[in-house]
């Protein structure tokens, strides 16, 4: 690349560059006007921006850090610089970069806002929800903070606030309604309607929210679910779901209404005393479970360990710990390998890895006391994703996961899981509490400090110890 004279067009030109997300690109332009600029700190901050948006938060920092050397009154780069601090879990440094930002630009809004943001990732939820409170001052139409302020409500279980606020998300930017010339469903009738049911978010959201078809056709509606294609085969083996259709594909028919998944259950004014908690409404088929019964049973399931009684199996416990990385949160909800080690020490019990794609590199560093069961290369390969992995589920007596797809799954098919979840959990598991009333068959197992899993297993543990000796699992 030839850098002109002009470094504000060629960081222009990488900065329309990395808006399509083509982040390397993007990268290698700001090096080059840095390379023969390097006290520009405009083009430091672009750089940082460009690291943070690679998860390369440590470098984001240094590059912010090297724009405030150049200019220390430099509010954009104090405020990014604490964004990126927030996602290494350094909140308290965050926290002054942000005050820094406002102290120069009393105005600032974003610097509100992601302090906000801070406070309610770091569990100060009433510092976090006073911030939020005065970025609403500055902007009363900020939509990304009405969708925050929605987020805060509902994980105090403020749910009537929680909904109101937390639809402001369809104006932030990223979400689209997948028809347009179809009337949204907001409470009407529906006896005798047909309504499209649309995928928003991530797989394990789906999961979660799809329990919402059963409720609208008992209010009479026709559903048809529009959903991510790699959930077909395992919703369309859902009966009581109704028709099930890849949102890659336009449906052929016609609808009276549209609504996403999570919308229902703000159009119904769920809260605490009304989340439909009825599970299973997932299943798998009998063909496969009959399949993986047989293996357990013929195969991994018939190992016995040395020194037990021969009338004695062990408990089987599947185990995920890696959600997708891309998530904004992973860091504080996907859990290192390491920690489930614990478990392993407990002689009674086979863990089986539930784990598939990111995550499982972790496997080759395994030093538990015994192995884990891996599954064959081909689970969920052939017949859909999560097919097998359904079936799976019900030939164990528990799962242990952090907060991802696993856990949905293995709720909505009311398998007793436990769920391991970081300090400030997803909005879903609320406060303060062990058990939540969207999986009953669930248990609860919450951090007490930020970042640190290792006393959440130990409690895993020991309640896993109680299990083995009843065989009752809670």
């Amino acid at each position: 690349m030839t850098v002109t004279d002009n470094v504000q067009q060629e960081l222009q030109r990488g900065w329309n560059i990395h808006q399509q997300k083509r982040f390397t690109a993007a990268e290698q332009i700001y090096r080059e006007v840095l390379r023969h600029a390097p006290q520009n700190a405009y083009a430091w901050c672009y750089l940082g921006i460009v690291l943070h948006d690679q998860h390369k938060y440590q470098d984001a920092v240094n590059a912010y850090d090297r724009a405030l050397q150049i200019d220390e009154q430099f509010p954009v780069a104090l405020n990014n610089r604490g964004n990126s601090l927030r996602y290494l879990g350094e909140f308290e440094v965050a926290d002054q970069s942000f005050q820094r930002a406002i102290d120069l630009k009393p105005d600032y809004l974003n610097a509100y806002k992601n302090r906000g943001t801070l406070h309610v990732w770091s569990g100060n939820l009433d510092k976090g929800l006073k911030y939020y409170l005065h970025a609403l001052q500055l902007n009363p139409n900020e939509a990304e903070l009405h969708r925050n302020l929605g987020v805060l409500y509902l994980l105090q279980g403020r749910f009537e606030e929680g909904w109101q606020e937390y639809r402001w998300r369809w104006r932030v930017g990223d979400l689209n309604r997948a028809y347009p010339n179809v009337p949204i469903w907001q409470g009407q009738d529906l006896t005798d309607k047909s309504i499209l049911l649309t995928a928003e978010q991530g797989l394990g959201d789906t999961l979660h929210f799809v329990r919402f078809a059963v409720e609208l056709q008992k209010l009479g509606a026709k559903t048809l679910v529009h959903c991510q294609p790699q959930l077909i085969a395992l919703l369309q083996s859902c009966r009581n779901l109704g028709a099930v259709y890849p949102n890659t594909l336009t449906p052929t028919t016609s609808f009276h209404y549209q609504c996403s998944l999570v919308d229902c259950a703000d159009v119904l004014q769920v809260n605490l005393q009304s989340i439909p908690g009825e599970c299973p409404y997932l299943n798998s088929t009998e063909q496969q479970c009959g399949y993986w019964q047989k293996y357990f049973a013929t195969g991994a399931g018939r190992r016995q360990l040395e020194k037990l009684p021969a009338d004695v199996r062990k408990l089987r416990v599947g185990i995920a710990w890696q959600g997708n990385p891309d998530h904004q949160a992973d860091a504080f909800r996907s859990i290192p390998l390491t920690v489930f080690e614990p478990l392993a020490a407990l002689p009674q019990v086979e863990l089986i890895s539930l784990q598939s794609g990111f995550g499982t590199e972790q496997l080759a560093g395994w030093q538990g006391a015994r192995a884990i069961t891996l599954l064959p290369a081909d689970v969920d390969k052939s017949s859909g994703a999560f097919m097998d992995t359904a079936a799976i589920m019900q030939t164990l007596d528990l799962v242990v996961t952090s907060d991802t797809a696993i856990a949905h799954l293995a709720g909505g098919l009311g398998i007793p899981t436990w769920i391991a979840l970081g300090y400030v959990p997803d909005w879903r598991w609320l406060l303060a509490r062990d058990d939540t009333p969207w999986y009953p068959s669930a248990r609860l197992f919450r951090q007490s400090v930020i970042g640190q899993w290792h006393d959440v297993f130990n409690r895993i543990r020991d309640a896993l110890s109680e299990i083995v000796a009843t065989r009752a699992i809670h």
